[in-house]
């Protein structure tokens, strides 16, 4: 509101009354099918994110959850609170609050990637003369780098993560299996006849 107060201020009303009156119904069609088709696509890009880290992200409530992240970011200050509502609403709905960060970010970060990259690609099909084509060049250079990187991070932490979670409850299951479920007391393992939960009946006393 700040903000559109200043420019009220230094621009006056008849600037936006100007930009009212350009927009038509046509063009808020046009505004309302392109940012549709993104906000599907970016969440359909969070939904194949989270499945490659092992954790379920129906594609309904991903768009239902990007759409409320958008406003979020546009209303609150900094821009990325709704992501980090998202990303923490997410993880509390699947169990893993850290996977469910590391997909939103993960996806954001692939989101970043591709803009660079049309940007890049912009500027090369549309020189600009503020740069130089060395500096042009360079700037190929590290955003290749940088795409070619993070795929391989995002690759690895795929394959990873998801042998971690199962070893994880492979692991908790065997420890579970040791616990005695009745009276809290551990098998004795010298005995091979102990049933799993049970002591070792004691012996007799000899007469």
């Amino acid at each position: 509101m700040g903000i559109l107060a200043f420019l009220l201020w230094r621009l006056g009303t008849g600037a936006f009354l100007d930009g009212l009156h350009v927009i038509n119904g046509g063009t808020l069609f046009a505004a309302f099918g392109i940012g549709l088709l993104t906000t599907v696509f970016s969440a359909w890009r969070w939904c194949l994110v989270a499945r490659g880290l092992g954790i379920r992200l129906p594609m309904g409530n991903a768009v239902a959850d990007y759409y409320r992240a958008l406003f979020l970011n546009a209303a609150l200050p900094g821009g990325v609170l709704g992501d980090v509502h998202r990303a923490v609403r997410h993880g509390r709905d699947v169990g893993d609050v850290g996977r469910g960060v590391r997909a939103v970010v993960l996806e954001r970060t692939a989101g970043q990637i591709v803009l660079v990259t049309v940007g890049v690609t912009v500027l090369l099909a549309r020189p600009s003369p503020a740069l130089s084509h060395a500096h042009l060049a360079m700037i190929v250079q590290a955003v290749a780098a940088l795409v070619a990187v993070c795929a391989l991070v995002a690759w690895i932490r795929s394959r990873r993560l998801p042998r971690r979670s199962r070893s994880t409850q492979l692991s908790r299951r065997s420890r579970s299996t040791q616990r005695v479920r009745g009276g809290g007391a551990r098998c004795v393992r010298p005995f091979p006849m102990c049933d799993s939960g049970c002591s070792p009946a004691p012996t007799g006393r000899g007469s």
